[in-house]
């Protein structure tokens, strides 16, 4: 259904250490140069980004907007957030089941360096 996803950041180092570390938890690649941006690919095509925003302002986050990303297993739920917390980010939902989600979902959500709203979820065996 996307092509991508894009948020912006106002330290490109330090938003590309938070993502390669979450992200090379889930098995993705570390991020490529695209100048004031990086990008991630998934295996279908789809691809995130992160980078300076092109009109030269201040990054900042959407209040209300969270981009998820699929998690294999427990496991790499767990993964991702220990990386993200070791790499500059805070929590927004320590790992754990999700009532509320559709099926048996597992997830957790940190902020990013730059406040943007993220999570990792995968659905747990019946």
């Amino acid at each position: 259904m996307l092509t991508h996803a894009m948020v912006g950041t106002n330290d490109l180092a330090k938003a590309k250490a938070f993502y390669d570390a979450t992200l090379g938890t889930l098995g993705i690649a570390p991020g490529f140069d695209a100048g004031n941006r990086f990008f991630y690919m998934s295996p279908g095509g789809a691809a995130f980004g992160v980078g300076k925003p092109i009109d030269g302002g201040a990054a900042s986050f959407a209040n209300g907007g969270t981009i998820g990303f699929v998690a294999a297993n427990k496991d790499q739920v767990d993964a991702w957030h220990a990386a993200g917390l070791a790499n500059g980010g805070t929590c927004e939902g320590a790992p754990g089941k999700r009532p509320d989600a559709p099926g048996n979902a597992y997830g957790a959500y940190l902020r990013d360096p730059d406040g943007n709203k993220v999570c990792t979820f995968c659905q747990l065996p019946a």
